[in-house]
């Protein structure tokens, strides 16, 4: 299959596409499937009663990579997908997933995923979300993911959220449950400038002894801009998670930050912290001695805070 420019710069862009990859694969254009393909493990069965598929992994699948991206290029598309993700038994595998949206009009284009994620004991994931907007039209870029995780005994899933830039509104909505021994690391990196808007609500419910979990955050709020991060621990048992918070603010943006802990167990070790602050004159100071002008010294800054 042959992508037009657009389209490619797009995968480029969310899911470092430069073709067709090889393996599992599934990849969505303007609200209908364009291409899929499964591999001897790794199954992608279309829904029958709504539009989105389940990928079935088998147990103790090792060392592949499934590509699962989304791009929207009509103006005026309001796309909504339900994928569920299903990790078989001891199974080590990595998604690569994200959604772009190009739009050239005066008309809103919006994607909504609906994402669950099943892990079952001692399976290990690694799943990487990029979000993008771009165009030169005056409607916006919608983006709103909506995704429940289940990991059970001895389960482990590493999920990497990102929005690159372009997105005029977003609402990231994510609720975690972890079992015995589960752990989930949790990483957002954020960047809004113009008057863009950008929520992310998280909750995550330690419900097993020995489990652990981390949400860790970065963002970058630029212009007029506005961010809210909430994020609440739910300790059910002898368990550790931490929260963390950590925010550049510039302009005349506004930035919300609201960790919550909740422990239920008296065993449960849950921790937050949550840092807001503009980039520091002596950072700037120092890479302008080096030959930066100034405002690449804040790219320079910023760029390296995200990573």
């Amino acid at each position: 299959m042959k992508f037009d420019d657009i389209q490619a710069n797009l995968l480029k862009t969310i899911a470092n596409l430069d073709g067709v990859p090889q393996g599992a694969v599934n990849i969505r254009i303007d609200g209908s499937p364009a291409l899929r393909h499964s591999s001897p493990n790794i199954q992608i069965i279309p829904k029958q009663d709504k539009p989105g598929f389940d990928l079935e992994v088998a147990p103790g699948t090792k060392g592949e990579t499934v590509h699962v991206p989304v791009i929207l290029t009509k103006s005026g598309l309001t796309d909504m997908v339900y994928n569920t993700f299903i990790i078989g038994e001891a199974a080590d595998v990595t998604i690569i997933a994200g959604c772009g949206i190009h739009n050239s009009s005066h008309m809103n284009s919006q994607h909504d995923g609906i994402h669950e994620f099943i892990l079952y004991p001692h399976s290990k994931l690694r799943y990487v979300e990029k979000h993008y907007g771009e165009g030169s039209g005056q409607g916006k870029k919608i983006l709103n993911p909506t995704t429940t995780v289940q990991v059970a005994e001895g389960a482990t899933i590493e999920m990497e959220m990102v929005q690159i830039a372009g997105v005029d509104d977003a609402v990231r909505t994510t609720t975690v449950h972890i079992q015995e021994k589960g752990y989930v690391k949790m990483i957002e990196r954020l960047l809004t400038h113009g008057d863009q808007h950008a929520e992310s609500h998280v909750e995550m419910h330690i419900d097993g002894p020995g489990g652990s979990g981390q949400v860790l955050s970065r963002s970058v709020a630029k212009e007029n801009s506005e961010q809210v991060f909430r994020a609440a621990l739910i300790g059910k048992a002898d368990c550790a998670g931490h929260v963390e918070c950590d925010s550049i603010i510039m302009d005349h943006s506004k930035i919300r930050a609201i960790p919550q802990l909740v422990a239920e167990d008296a065993n449960a070790v849950l921790t937050h912290e949550a840092a807001i602050g503009r980039i520091a004159g002596e950072q700037l100071i120092k890479l302008m001695s080096l030959g930066l002008t100034e405002q690449q010294a804040i790219d320079t800054i910023i760029e390296g805070f995200l990573r």
